[in-house]
């Protein structure tokens, strides 16, 4: 195939947005414009092809997917040692195609090769119209006749032009997780990043914002969100050039992970997922919110189920009978499922603390002598259903697993073994730990069809990193923090294929594991360890400009001493669980419980199903407020809380703005999940208008004494 002659476009289109490619006079494939969708596709042909003179030291800035060892100057997308142990690498346009998958979901793959060695990448965009969302990925195959060695390898290669550039990333560590940090980007390379392996977002989650001109605002301003969907290592890149334009460089950690690619093998990275609007940091999210529901989490559109979990009531320290009770106590307080948490299991070793028994995926006998197909049974007898804590990616080193399979654990031969919660992680690129792993679950559903959750946790990160299977198959050391998430992925790919309908929570010690690339497999995930309500609306905050309500656990513990409505209302917003001693409530408490169940299965859907509506930030603000609106803007639920003690005396908010709602219909508000024996307020005989709602507001009148409030919103005749 010869390459173009002519300028060739391409534009990457949704709805309202548009990624425009075009080659050069050398047939380098570059970025024109990035931003809103033009009105007439002809005035693409118009974009300037920024053409570089050989001298121009700002020629690759805007490569399409930059290269490295030739004539680029830049951070580089992409960078292989040849089979001759050459270094450069000119990636030149080949082909293109477009494949429209439906009405709103279109492919387009660009074929780039290089002149002198005979690799290839291809570039592919998915776009989602409706959702203004797109996808990036890339493919990369080797055509030379020996292996070459992949130094980087990234997802996406982006180029912005704007006055200034505000990054808005994220840090923090166990329970407190989503810390955000607002820096305005200047000349150099600002780069977030993990080194962990596995509980890669420990410290820092690959989700950002990128606002343009000026920090964009809920409902105002041009702003990008993005992701890397790959839950191990990652690499973000934010490089503003000499011309003050700014480049992105997002994928998997080229951090000792030099990838050996064998010759006509190919390399598939993993997405790059991004949303821009020129309408603020809401609609973006809410673009994210509606394309997650409809294409990457599992049942995205469907229905959760509420429970209790046993570990506060119980930890380590329980039996059948104490179990049993605790089934009671599920259906008593009225939710869907009981969980039982860390402790079950091991028998050699048992699992009575943390120190012993991981890997051991066997009942304990002394605690559970009747196995799990009593507790199963128990359950459905009590009107709930059962599930269960696993964590199989994980062995403590007082185990039998560790004791028969010393060569399935990651561990440098030579170094002092280190751990992390007293536990170690199992060798995934390994294909006989991989089977291990599946047959954990298999073995447990088939012996237990009527299990009905499953909550994966994986507490620990890669210390020395080593893998026997690696050196024992003549492969490189550096390919293990990938082929560990590649290896993970298979697990989870073929318990879907078997298993394709059992919800399960994804949990890292809290928030230390969340991306799209794992959401793929999970109904969920848990947001982070730090239950208290105070805290957890703000994790919970910045958690939903990524990820939509119905993949949030929220849960009501005894971390707090804030009130039981205060817990309530919190974890309403998402999906709703327990993780309390049921047998020490006191009365009004128990019926406060109660109650918000009852409250939250009428509102849940909208809750699910709704857009996101924030009104008032709680980091800026001494209360929060925000809600949920159905797609027929008749049914909303809005939330409010006060999140400072500063003002106790005579505090009270003034009306909120609300949003979302239709102008011409009328609606009548309701308080609801009020604490037993109060009254609202609020008067609920009134009706108002959509347009009075989101012009004048409402007050949902928070004091120190009304710390929060939910109100039902409803379309009235």
């Amino acid at each position: 195939m010869t390459f173009a002659q002519k300028k060739v476009v391409i534009p990457i289109e949704t709805d309202q947005n548009s990624l425009v490619l075009s080659t050069d006079r050398a047939n380098r494939l570059r970025i024109g414009h990035f931003g809103k969708r033009l009105q007439q596709a002809v005035d693409y042909e118009s974009i300037p092809d920024y053409s570089a003179r050989d001298d121009d030291q700002n020629g690759m800035s805007n490569s399409a997917y930059t290269s490295s060892g030739s004539t680029n100057l830049f951070e580089p997308a992409f960078a292989v040692t040849h089979a001759d142990g050459n270094m450069s690498t000119e990636l030149k346009y080949v082909s293109h195609t477009v494949t429209k998958q439906d009405a709103n979901v279109t492919v387009t793959s660009i074929v780039l090769k290089d002149d002198v060695y005979p690799v290839e990448v291809t570039l592919f965009y998915k776009t989602y119209a409706k959702e203004n969302v797109v996808e990036q990925w890339s493919v990369i195959k080797n055509n030379e006749g020996k292996a070459i060695t992949l130094e980087k390898y990234a997802s996406a290669n982006l180029y912005f032009k704007a006055d200034n550039y505000y990054l808005t990333h994220y840090h923090g560590n166990w329970a407190r997780e989503m810390k955000p940090e607002h820096t305005l980007l200047t000349a150099g390379i600002k780069s977030i990043d993990s080194k962990l392996g596995t509980r890669a977002n420990l410290f820092e989650p690959p989700t950002f914002m990128v606002s343009f001109d000026r920090a964009s605002t809920e409902d105002e301003g041009n702003v990008l969100l993005g992701q890397l969907a790959w839950s191990g290592n990652f690499k973000i890149d934010f490089e503003l050039d000499a011309i003050h334009n700014l480049r992105l460089i997002a994928g998997i950690n080229p951090y000792a992970s030099a990838y050996s690619l064998a010759p006509a093998k190919s390399f598939v990275t993993p997405s790059f997922i991004f949303t821009f609007s020129d309408k603020g940091k809401g609609d973006a999210s809410r673009n994210l919110h509606r394309w997650a529901r409809k294409y990457r989490i599992l049942d995205g559109n469907g229905s959760r189920l509420t429970l209790l979990n046993n570990w506060e009531a119980t930890y380590f320290d329980f039996d059948e009978t104490k179990l049993t009770a605790l089934f009671a106590d599920a259906k008593k307080l009225g939710v869907d499922l009981f969980l039982l948490d860390d402790g079950w299991f091991g028998n050699k070793y048992p699992r009575n603390n943390d120190r012993a028994g991981l890997g051991d995926w066997q009942e304990n006998v002394k605690k559970l002598p009747n196995g799990l197909g009593y507790l199963v049974k128990e359950t459905k007898n009590a009107g709930v259903k059962f599930g269960i804590w696993l964590e199989p990616e994980m062995v403590n080193p007082k185990s039998e697993l560790y004791e028969k399979h010393p060569d399935w654990v990651i561990k440098e031969p030579k170094r002092p073994e280190h751990y992390f919660r007293n536990q170690l992680v199992l060798d995934l690129a390994n294909p006989e730990v991989q089977n291990f792993v599946f047959g954990i679950l298999d073995n447990m559903f088939t012996k237990n069809p009527e299990i009905g959750f499953i909550k994966w946790d994986c507490n620990a990160v890669i210390y020395n990193a080593h893998s026997a299977y690696l050196e024992k198959t003549g492969q490189k050391q550096s390919q293990l923090y990938v082929d560990y998430v590649k290896g993970l992925y298979k697990v989870l790919e073929r318990i879907r294929a078997k298993y394709p309908t059992v919800p399960m929570m994804l949990c890292s010690g809290g928030g230390g594991r969340v991306d799209y690339g794992a959401l793929n497999y999970f109904t969920e995930f848990w947001l982070s360890d730090n239950t208290d309500p105070l805290e957890r609306v703000f994790i919970q905050w910045e958690n939903s400009y990524f990820y939509p309500a119905i993949a949030h656990c929220n849960h009501v513990t005894d971390w707090s001493k804030v009130s039981m409505k205060y817990r309530t209302d919190v974890a309403m917003m998402g999906k709703m669980g327990f993780d309390i001693v049921v047998s020490k409530l006191e009365e009004k408490e128990l019926k406060s419980a109660q109650n918000s169940i009852a409250a939250y299965n009428n509102v849940k859907d909208v809750i699910w199903h709704g857009d996101l509506f924030r009104l008032v930030n709680p980091f800026d603000h001494p209360f929060a407020a925000l809600m949920f609106v159905n797609e027929a803007k008749d049914h909303a639920v809005q939330f409010n809380y006060l999140v400072t003690n500063r003002y106790d005396q005579g505090f009270t908010t003034s009306p909120i703005r609300l949003k979302g709602l239709d102008s011409t219909k009328k609606y009548k508000i309701k308080e609801i999940n009020l604490y037993p024996d109060t009254r609202t307020p609020v008067n609920e005989n009134l009706t108002y208008s959509g347009d009075y709602l989101m012009n004048i507001g409402f007050n949902p009148i928070l004091t120190s004494n009304r710390k929060s409030v939910v109100l039902e919103i409803t379309a009235v005749q």
